[in-house]
Formats: C-alpha cells, sequence, structure tokens
C-alpha cells in the first residue's frame, strides 16, 4: 500500500489552531472512501431517491474526514450518471453515428443560410458542452470541437418529446460530450444551428469545467493543461502550432537527404552536454544508468557506421533548474552532417527556423504573444565571443593556446569578474570565467537573431579546434530574444585529442563538477574506426516555441512537469 499522505493545507490549518489532530489517509484509503462515496450515492437512486436527495451537500456522514469526499457538484453529477444506468442508458458509450464534425458543418454553411432558413440535410455531430440555456420546450445547447470551433443544438419537445426533454434537462450538464443528430438550420436570430431529433450524452462529465468567461489562472494552466486545452484558445493553438513546427523540422531535414534514427534515453555514461544526469537503476542488469542529456554521442556513431546525414527529435533530461527557458524535460533536435562545417550547419539551422515560421504562421514576421512582432528574415548578425567581450571590456581577452600561449590568465579573469559582480563556479578554468563575463555583458541583450562564435576550449569537449585562433573551438550559439536558441559545431572526430578532452573534463568532475561529461570509452572506439569531418547542431523544440511565439517554456510545453500538491 502507499504511504502517501494525503493532506488539505486549508484544513490543517483549522484544525491546528483548534489544537485538534487530523486524520491521515494514504492514496488507497481515500480512493477507496470515494469509490464507497459513488456507490452510496448509486444505492440511493436505485432506492428511489431524487437527485437532491441522493448527494450529502457538506460530506456529512463523513464525519472528519468530510474534506476527502467529493464536491457537492461532482456528488450531483455522479447521481446523474447514477440514474443513466437505473434507466438504462450507457453514460460511455462505445459508439454513435457520428457522420459529420462540426468543422465541416461550419464549412459548408457558414454564410450561406438567412435566419430562419432550413435544410434537409441530416447530420449527426458530437461535441463538448460549453453553454445550456433550457427554457420551457426548446432548449439551446452550445457544442465545441477540439479545434474550439462552436455550433449550436437545438432541442425541441415538439421533435423530440415531452419525456425525452424532461430527460435531457435533467442529465446534461456543461463539460459532457453531447451526440445530437437532425436536420442543419439557421435560427430566427440567424445562428446556424442542428435541430435535434435524436441524442445522446457521448461521454458523463463528474468534474465541473472552471468559468470559460474567467482568465485560467497560472496553476490550473500548468497543472490540469487539459482544462486549458478546453477553456483557452491560444494553450489549443500551442499544442497545434507545436506539431507544425516539428513536422515543417523533419520536412527541412528531408529536403536535405537527412535520415531520422532514435538513439537510447538510458545510457550507461551521460555524455553529449555539459549537464547533470538524471540517475536510475535498472534491476534486471542491477546498473546503474542516466537519463539521456543528449544524443550526441550516438549520433556521431551514425557517421561512423556511414549514415552520413543524420537527425533525432528527441527527449531530454537535466536534473538542473527551472525557469522561463529551462525545463528538466526538454525537447530537442540534433543534426549531424558528414563534411560540413560549424559554417555549413549554421546556414542549416538558418534554414530550420526561417521555414518553420513560415510554416507555422505564414511569415518570417511573427506576432508574439505580448502583441509585437519579431523578424527572423534577412540575415543574421554574427559576432566572435571574445572581440565582443574585449570590447565591452576596454582590453584584450587572449585565448588561452596552451603552455606556449597561455592567454589571459585564470587569476586576471576571476578579479575582472569580482569587481563586476560575476558569480563564479567552483571549480573553474579560462573558458568558464570567458563565458561567465561575456553573459554578463550580453546574453539577456543579443535581441535580433545573433550567431555567436568562436567558443574557449575548455568548455566545448567535444568541439574541433579553430584552424586558425589557439585555444579557440569552431562553435556557435545562435541568440534570439536574449536568449540561446541553438548551438552548432564542427565536430571533434580526432580521438586521441577527444581522450584528452574526456580526462580533463573527468578531473573537473572528481574536482566536484556536477555538469562534466565522463570517459565514454565505447565512443571513443567508434572514432577509432573513424568519423569523417562533420557540422552538428542541436536546438531545444520548446525554445524554437518560445521564440515564434513569446511565450515561457511551460506553455510550450503540454504538460510540463509541476511539483505535486497535498490535497
Amino acid at each position: 500500500m502507499s504511504e502517501d499522505i494525503i493532506e488539505n493545507g486549508e484544513n490543517t490549518a483549522e484544525n491546528a489552531a483548534e489544537g485538534s489532530e487530523r486524520r491521515h489517509l494514504t492514496t488507497v484509503e481515500h480512493a477507496e472512501l470515494l469509490l464507497n462515496q459513488d456507490a452510496d450515492i448509486r444505492a440511493r437512486i436505485n432506492a428511489g431517491a431524487t437527485l437532491d436527495e441522493a448527494v450529502d451537500p457538506n460530506n456529512a456522514k463523513l464525519g472528519d474526514l468530510s474534506s476527502y469526499g467529493h464536491p457537492e457538484q461532482v456528488q450531483m453529477r455522479v447521481a446523474k450518471r447514477a440514474m443513466m444506468l437505473k434507466d438504462g442508458i450507457e453514460p460511455y458509450p462505445v459508439h454513435l453515428d457520428v457522420t459529420d464534425t462540426i468543422e465541416s458543418v461550419r464549412a459548408k454553411y457558414d454564410g450561406k443560410l438567412n435566419a430562419g432558413d432550413e435544410t434537409d440535410d441530416v447530420v449527426g455531430i458530437a461535441g463538448r458542452v460549453l453553454f445550456l440555456r433550457n427554457a420551457g420546450g426548446l432548449c439551446f445547447v452550445q457544442l465545441s470541437a477540439g479545434d474550439g470551433t462552436k455550433i449550436q443544438g437545438m432541442i425541441s419537445k415538439r421533435e423530440i418529446g415531452a419525456d425525452s426533454l424532461k430527460q435531457f434537462k435533467q442529465i446534461v450538464d456543461l463539460g459532457d460530450h453531447l451526440y445530437i443528430r437532425g436536420r442543419v438550420i439557421s435560427s430566427k436570430t440567424g445562428e446556424l444551428s442542428v435541430f435535434a431529433t435524436d441524442w445522446a450524452i457521448a461521454s458523463k462529465a463528474l468534474q465541473p469545467l472552471p468559468a470559460l468567461h474567467k482568465d485560467l489562472n497560472e496553476d490550473t494552466r500548468t497543472r490540469k493543461p487539459y482544462i486549458g486545452m478546453i477553456a483557452d484558445e491560444n494553450i489549443r493553438n500551442m499544442v497545434r502550432n507545436r506539431s507544425k513546427a516539428v513536422a515543417s523540422l523533419r520536412r527541412t531535414f528531408d529536403d536535405h537527404d537527412f535520415i531520422e534514427v532514435e538513439t537510447p534515453m538510458l545510457q550507461t555514461v551521460h555524455g553529449g552536454a555539459a549537464a547533470r544526469p538524471f540517475t536510475t537503476h535498472m534491476n534486471a542488469f542491477d546498473l546503474d544508468l542516466y537519463l539521456r542529456i543528449a544524443p550526441e554521442l550516438f549520433l556521431k556513431r551514425c557517421l561512423v557506421g556511414g549514415i552520413d546525414r543524420v537527425f533525432e527529435i528527441n527527449r531530454d533530461f537535466r536534473n538542473e533548474g527551472v525557469d522561463a527557458t529551462h525545463a528538466p524535460e526538454f525537447t530537442m533536435v540534433e543534426a549531424y552532417q558528414a563534411y560540413g562545417t560549424y559554417d555549413t550547419i549554421g546556414k542549416l539551422v538558418k534554414e530550420l527556423v526561417q521555414k518553420t515560421a513560415m510554416d507555422v504562421f505564414g511569415s518570417h514576421k511573427v506576432t508574439l504573444l505580448d502583441g509585437t512582432e519579431y523578424d527572423f528574415g534577412g540575415e543574421w548578425k554574427q559576432i566572435s565571443m571574445y572581440d565582443s567581450l574585449s570590447e565591452a571590456l576596454g582590453e584584450e581577452i587572449v585565448p588561452n593556446g596552451g603552455p606556449d600561449s597561455p592567454g589571459t590568465s585564470v587569476e586576471h579573469l576571476g578579479a575582472i569578474a569580482d569587481k563586476l559582480g560575476v558569480e563564479r563556479d567552483d571549480v573553474e578554468n579560462h573558458g568558464k570565467l570567458v563565458e561567465h563575463l561575456w553573459e554578463h555583458f550580453y546574453e539577456d541583450k543579443l535581441y535580433e537573431p545573433t550567431f555567436v562564435r568562436d567558443f574557449p576550449v575548455e568548455t566545448s569537449p567535444l568541439v574541433k579546434g579553430h584552424r586558425s585562433k589557439p585555444g579557440v573551438v569552431e562553435k556557435w550559439d545562435l541568440y534570439v530574444r536574449g536568449f540561446e536558441l541553438a548551438t552548432g559545431y564542427s565536430e571533434l572526430n580526432d580521438p586521441i585529442v577527444q581522450r584528452e578532452r574526456f580526462v580533463a573534463q573527468a578531473k573537473d568532475a572528481l574536482a566536484g563538477d556536477e555538469e562534466a561529461c565522463d570517459i565514454d570509452e565505447d565512443f571513443l572506439e567508434a572514432l577509432g574506426v573513424g568519423m569523417p569531418p562533420a557540422g552538428g547542431m542541436g536546438m531545444g523544440i520548446d525554445r524554437l516555441l518560445i521564440a515564434l511565439t513569446g511565450a515561457t517554456i511551460r506553455e510550450t510545453i503540454t504538460f510540463p512537469l509541476v511539483k505535486p500538491l497535498a490535497l
């Protein structure tokens, strides 16, 4: 039995104030309490009780467990479900004769009927009840399709009979899925409608919907995104636009002859990025494993194997902070092109982003949630990390090119960081300090699309050294609206140098750097077989949606991870 504790914070506070101790239930005990309450309601209905008589508004019968019971509205809907079963009506039927969609009826008749016009076209439609008006012998119901398209249903005593109308008024609630069959007409007020000759509950909703005329609070949006999809057009659009964006990326990769593959989520060695991993344990092998932080090392194995253009759209997991642009579970696209460089892969990323904007929104200019426009078109700016940092500081910062050309010292960089109040890491080196200083001046200030090029070697263990700049690697980060959207490399394929980089990373890890990667001997062996020179890129799908819409990362993820609340 689960020993999870279910608590109601408000009641706990009240009891504490009164000096009493509240009884706790396990999750199983709580579930059984609700099942018993459902059974009691059904028993009362079967014994002849009315709907009002079947419910216990204050949960008085539960005594000191009253706060754990169903609210009155839920009890009433449970009672209606019981009444349907008593009358031989299935509240969750397997099949209904749905012959048309609300969208198709709208598309066929919108603007083509005058007020009061009737047709002989009989349709069978279904949708969620978002509005209900029971008035005398004629009831009106608004049905919504999943995409938010709505249509009116008219339920008439003259058409379906007094008993059926009485039953409709008694059991149909807001939020139910309802099926109606009837003729397409235009009401006297000109509202496109289906005049029902038959109706049925398609799915009885036991939980009431929130007030749809009010904005949802942030807690409901993130904890109950299915409610958000019903109530908020922006949330529905985000789900659809995310799907369009992913489809667009796949089309562009296909146009360039890339092959999509799948790589392991469970890995014996975490690598491919500087990030703190999640850990788990496999019982069958008695083996500790890591959840994937990036697919890079496996995609490069594909290059070794002769798949010269490869990509993956994948779920990754990083056990780090959560903010407007970071989530512990996220979706990323990575791609690798044999005989490419960070220049050629940069052109590909620009095309990927611009085509996605065009495919999703029909233009390189997109309108963000705050109403401002952002332009992904034209040529994109490029700057050097070292040159731009030197300009900001008013002194030249020189890369660490090794013993013969050590560059700007760690001590001097540290002194600059302290003077500027820049946060420093427990495990430091030249490259980390350079990046922290650069971020201090530029990270949230690069608004237009900008490639920041040529990074320190110490922070980029999987990147090939620059062709003409010692201590620098051929890497860019793409910044959009003040945050990093994508990264691209000329990929390191020398197994000896790669081993040196891995060893340096492993020493950082032993010194306390939780983001440093480990030594992956199998990957080094694969490089030893021979990987062609290549360009590679990685881009967060969630961040792409942030860039295109102005949303936060939680708003782009359909089901974001949130910390559970006690009941």
